[in-house]
């Protein structure tokens, strides 16, 4: 159950993860192919599947508060996207 939930955790947001990761100009696309393909591997391997902040972490291509700084925009960025399909005034920020 945990791996599951965890696998369609990864499905949904580390992609978006990535590409927030190159829109600041943290890691480069090549770097993200890298670090999604090495994804890939552990899932065909069987191995437990690790975040992709963390695969970016292991091989020094970000830092814990660039991972940080990421993860803050990916939340702010879903919970608005929440709150306009909810027809909620989003909050500035």
């Amino acid at each position: 159950m945990y791996r599951d939930q965890q696998r369609e955790i990864s499905r949904k947001y580390c992609p978006r993860f990535g590409e927030i990761a190159v829109e600041k100009g943290f890691i480069t696309k090549e770097q993200l192919e890298s670090a999604l393909r090495i994804q890939l591997d552990d899932e065909l391997a069987q191995r437990a599947r690790r975040y992709l902040g963390v695969i970016l972490f292991d091989k020094d291509w970000m830092t814990g508060e660039q991972i940080d700084e990421v993860l803050n925009l990916l939340f702010r960025r879903i919970r608005e996207a929440k709150e306009a399909e909810a027809g909620r005034p989003v909050a500035a920020g």
